[in-house]
């Protein structure tokens, strides 16, 4: 496949390419091109053309363009299913549901354009203004630089996308080497639904080309990335050398914490689904640690451990299949690494620890320690570990003991305590009696900590990507 820059598909002018890869049998599905900083300058100083047809585009007309992006993605959403299933590696009805999303996401953010209201404050709540009249307007920033990540990528690429176009900017997106021909797929999309050539750019190739471009350049004047911790802080970095506004949602060791009085075959499967099997363990807000009270520590990992061992590893595009790859064998090698010290240090493993090629089995650990790297630090693969508590007052140290703080999860019938609980939790969202890795496209998603910086939301990113703008008429009455 080819990019999409200025309205045109095109190759890279040095004729490199980036090979894409089914991660479950190794074939090759594609190529892509690997932009130039040329190549990425030059779509940057297109957009400069492409935010001022956006900003003169009246509300409703951008209303429906993005209303038909939506249509057209549910009429190929089968197509798009089936592609995303090979590439990315995630099981195909996972990626159905994916996709669907992303059709609500850019059907809501439609709705939205339309709502980008200001407001009128009194002036005369100052002594000496009394004379004069403001209005506070909403405009959009500009230029939005979108890196897309390789876990969700059409889910993801609308949360940026689609309240970018719906506020007015331009968006030139950036989507993940490794996953990049179902977002392009997107872009073809959102061509024939209208959007200029110069407001909507996709450019691939590698994230210290293009990606550092976007984020270096004077040209864009907000960045919104999902990535990981470490990524947010070279892009935050770059950002900085032009003061540009950064969208972040990061990295994350999210905890679970389940109490006795929980529903514990509910819980058995929130974990199941929040960590091992939906995203193939590859999701920021999964299940990364679950805490148990001590009482009911033996029953819960028994039941746990026989609600994973059932489950199906396989092709992604079986519709049985319950856990596909990891999206390269070396994500699954990094994974198998970053346990291997934590086993000799004790660290049991109840069931899987095991890898063939790129799949990495769903795995649960047990005689885990705050010490240890699978408590402290982001496995991006399906590993839970499991660490026993005592008190309500240890297992919200052991939670919020972190540098992170997205999501948490809490199972307890007492009402008193989850609200208690969810108050004390440092993390952007908690979800009362099912897993952290629930997202609702119209609640703010984002983390406190070293997990992010502002919130994605149908209600919420149009604010991120517009600036508040005071105009005062002086002396009017």
């Amino acid at each position: 496949m080819k990019m999409y820059i200025n309205g045109e598909w095109s190759e890279s002018n040095s004729g490199e390419e980036i090979a894409v890869y089914n991660s479950y049998n190794g074939e090759k599905i594609d190529a892509v091109p690997s932009a130039t900083r040329d190549e990425a300058g030059y779509a940057i100083k297109k957009a400069q053309e492409g935010k001022e047809e956006m900003k003169n585009m009246a509300a409703h007309e951008r209303r429906d363009k993005l209303i038909k992006v939506a249509e057209l993605i549910r009429k190929d959403k089968e197509e798009l299913a089936k592609l995303l299933a090979r590439e990315n590696g995630k099981p195909i009805i996972q990626t159905e549901e994916e996709v669907e999303c992303a059709a609500y996401i850019y059907e809501s953010f439609a709705e939205e354009a339309k709502r980008i209201m200001g407001s009128s404050i009194p002036m005369d709540a100052q002594p000496g203004l009394e004379n004069n009249f403001s209005v506070v307007v909403k405009e959009p920033v500009g230029v939005v630089g979108a890196i897309i990540p390789f876990n969700y990528p059409v889910e993801l690429s609308a949360h940026k996308i689609a309240p970018a176009l719906a506020a007015g900017n331009a968006v030139i997106a950036k989507p993940p080497a490794s996953c990049p021909l179902t977002t392009l797929k997107i872009a073809e999309i959102i061509e024939k639904a209208g959007i200029p050539g110069t407001a909507f750019q996709m450019i691939t190739g590698r994230g210290s080309v293009v990606g550092e471009e976007l984020a270096r350049s004077s040209g864009v004047d907000l960045i919104t990335l999902t990535g990981s911790t470490e990524t947010g802080k070279l892009v935050g970095k770059m950002a900085m050398e032009n003061v540009k506004r950064v969208l972040m949602e990061l990295g994350a060791v999210d905890a679970t914490l389940i109490f006795a009085d929980a529903d514990l075959e509910k819980a058995a499967q929130a974990i199941i689904e929040g960590r091992l099997s939906r995203g193939n363990g590859q999701i920021c807000c999964a299940v990364k640690r679950v805490l148990v009270e001590d009482k009911i520590f033996e029953e819960f990992t028994d039941l746990l451990v026989k609600k994973t061992s059932s489950l199906k590893i396989g092709d992604p595009l079986e519709r049985d299949t319950d856990v596909g790859p990891l999206i390269d064998e070396s994500s699954a090698i990094e994974v198998q690494k970053s346990i291997e010290k934590d086993l000799e240090n004790g660290a049991e493993v109840l069931v899987g620890g095991t890898r063939e090629d790129a799949v990495y089995h769903p795995t649960v650990i047990n005689q885990i320690n705050p010490d240890m790297n699978i408590f402290k630090e982001e496995i991006f693969g399906p590993v839970v570990p499991l660490v026993s508590f005592e008190t309500e007052e240890e297992a919200l140290q052991l939670a919020n003991d972190s540098v992170y703080g997205l999501q948490a999860g809490v199972f307890t019938n007492n009402v008193s305590r989850a609200i208690r609980v969810s108050h004390k939790l440092d993390t952007g969202g908690v979800i009362v009696n099912w897993s952290g890795a629930l997202r609702a496209a119209n609640l703010p998603f984002g983390g406190q900590k070293m997990s992010g910086l502002g919130r994605e939301g149908i209600h919420h990113t149009i604010d991120e990507m517009t600036e508040t703008k005071s105009i005062v008429f002086h002396d009017v009455f």
